[in-house]
């Protein structure tokens, strides 16, 4: 790269890369699902007021520290798949092949890049992806049915649920009832349509991809004239853009995905869509309930720790808005999770695939967050016998951070008997891995005593300055306000210890996102006024801006009429 400006050239290709490569050796991995796992973190940084482009100006090299994050790497690599969704990966083949025979041993800028895929594609790449890479945030879609068109609206997604600005040049890929049906354009304006009646279909069209092999059997397309038929637009989940659906769109996707006609990557697409818009307080949190409750039955492993990562984000939500409520959310969502929590088990099953291993972890984590009783009285058990003898089947190492948690769940100031027998792991084993599990587990009891002796333990010649970390994000909700009164008594140790480095920004992001009031977001300005650094003060601000933004998202559930209501209908359900 010629210039640390185009730093994200270097990480978001290498993101990129490895997911390619990945992909062509081992197919049988899903890794391009996995792969939306990972823009994530971009899409949420990228939402913020706070957030930067792709390409930062940087004037010095010490500048550096902030931009190596979810947009350099992240979003990087997401728009990179973008491009070559769009101009096809054989012309992008082509044109890598061309750009680096050509750059060979010289330093290089984006533009350079561009111009040599516009070159190979006789595509307009460099007016396509400048403004990808030149703008911060990126574009929700708002898609209308109006008869027998579709109308199209872009602005700025932001999670603030304000109006931003700029205009994208949008690829935009839809199916129309069919994954062979399908339409792609260029949206260069806020406003476009498309006609679908020109969107063509054989009634024997497959309604999914051939090599499903998920639960979802391949189906025929039924008559347009007797079942209207779904939309969905951004296909595969490979544009970095977010689609907001009308009414009646929406209730034609849920219907899709109940009936197993999409696939994994859209299934998992339209949900983390609904959750964005909901938490922008674009849509009702009902909405995002009514999407949740269709994915009973999904079994695939990056839509479930979608639905998982959700969940959580949801009951902290619920417990700050509606409290009474909090106990029906906790059961709605063990509910949904059952059917696959059956099929999984507690122990590895003969042959099974990597992402079940990590799945059955994940759910099992959940049930223990959530304090499901009959799942706690088996974690206990496991763990005793894994104290008496650590080499037991019983407790397998996917599962034992969830069963250290639930451990945790039980600690209390005048029974700490869980907490130091993790202490005591910590301390006998040579693992790294199992430290890191203990270490992202002892904070999550409720009592407040026993997180402030967890954090003072994390910055202990016990623990890796590096490994600290874990103990911050592992804290419970209701500790919150102990870690914060912990870091700010702590603060100069920690400034001392990390300084300007990365591992700084990140306690502050731990410690300082999870609130959601106003009154605690001015806290945290007012701490920092008098300690801010170029080093952390992008991260201050996009901290602070997050506690308003979900306390803003408590203040809309809490006007929301007949969510208590609905919830409780919710928790009654069983699939």
């Amino acid at each position: 790269m010629e210039w640390w400006t185009h730093l994200w050239l270097n990480e978001g290709f290498a993101t990129w890369v490895s997911y390619l490569a990945a992909d062509y050796l081992f197919p049988e991995w899903k890794i391009w699902t996995q792969f939306n796992e990972e823009t994530m973190d971009a899409f949420r940084l990228d939402a913020l007021v706070e957030s930067h482009p792709i390409e930062v100006e940087v004037g010095h090299a010490r500048e550096l520290t902030e931009i190596f994050d979810a947009i350099s790497y992240k979003k990087g690599a997401s728009i990179i798949r973008m491009l070559e969704s769009y101009i096809g990966a054989q012309v992008f083949k082509k044109g890598l092949n061309s750009y680096i025979k050509r750059y060979a041993w010289k330093n290089a800028k984006t533009e350079d890049l561009w111009a040599v895929l516009s070159e190979e594609s006789r595509e307009p790449v460099n007016e396509l992806m400048d403004s990808w890479t030149k703008k911060r945030g990126y574009p929700v879609i708002f898609a209308k049915l109006e008869g027998t068109k579709l109308e199209l609206e872009q602005s700025q997604y932001l999670s603030s649920g304000k109006l931003g600005e700029g205009l994208w040049v949008t690829p935009i890929t839809l199916c129309y009832g069919s994954y062979n049906a399908r339409k792609n354009l260029l949206l260069r304006e806020i406003h476009g349509s498309i006609n679908l009646s020109e969107i063509t279909h054989s009634k024997k069209d497959s309604i999914g991809p051939s090599d499903r092999s998920d639960q979802y059997s391949t189906m025929e397309l039924k008559d347009a004239g007797t079942q209207p038929n779904w939309i969905k637009l951004n296909v595969e989940q490979t544009a970095f853009y977010r689609v907001q659906y009308d009414d009646e769109l929406a209730k034609r996707l849920r219907s899709a995905i109940a009936a197993g006609f999409l696939d994994a990557p859209d299934r998992f697409g339209i949900l983390d869509d609904m959750y964005a818009l909901c938490s922008a307080c674009k849509q009702p949190l009902s909405a995002l309930l009514s999407l949740m409750g269709v994915y009973h039955r999904e079994i695939d492993y990056s839509v479930l720790s979608c639905l998982i990562d959700i969940a959580y984000k949801v009951s902290s939500v619920v417990s700050d808005a509606i409290p009474q409520s909090a106990a029906d959310f906790k059961s709605f969502t063990i509910n949904l999770l059952h059917f696959e929590a059956e099929n999984l088990g507690w122990e590895p099953m003969p042959g099974e695939s990597h992402l079940n291993a990590m799945l059955r972890g994940q759910i099992l984590e959940l049930l223990a967050h959530f304090g499901h009783e009959k799942a706690k009285v088996e974690f206990i058990r496991r763990f005793n016998a894994f104290l008496n003898d650590r080499s037991t089947a019983l407790l397998p190492a996917d599962i034992r951070k969830a069963a250290y948690i639930a451990v945790m769940q039980n600690a209390t100031n005048s029974d700490k008997s869980g907490y130091d027998s993790l202490l005591r792991i910590f301390r006998e084993t040579d693992l790294s891995q199992e430290k890191v599990r203990i270490l992202s587990s002892i904070a999550s009891s409720p009592d407040s005593s026993i997180v402030r002796e967890a954090l003072d333990f994390s910055l202990s010649s016990e623990v890796r300055n590096q490994d600290a970390l874990f103990v911050l994000r592992g804290i419970s909700r209701e500790a919150r306000e102990t870690a914060w009164l912990w870091f700010k008594e702590n603060w100069e140790f920690i400034w001392k210890n990390w300084g300007s480095g990365a591992m700084t920004a990140r306690f502050i992001a731990a410690v300082a996102s999870p609130f959601s009031s106003e009154k605690k977001a001015d806290e945290i300005q007012g701490f920092f006024s008098t300690r801010l650094q170029p080093s952390i003060e992008r991260t201050v601000n996009q901290s602070i801006e997050q506690v308003r933004i979900r306390a803003q998202w408590v203040k809309h559930v809490q006007q929301q009429n007949g969510l208590v209501e609905l919830l409780k209908e919710l928790a009654r359900q069983k699939h």
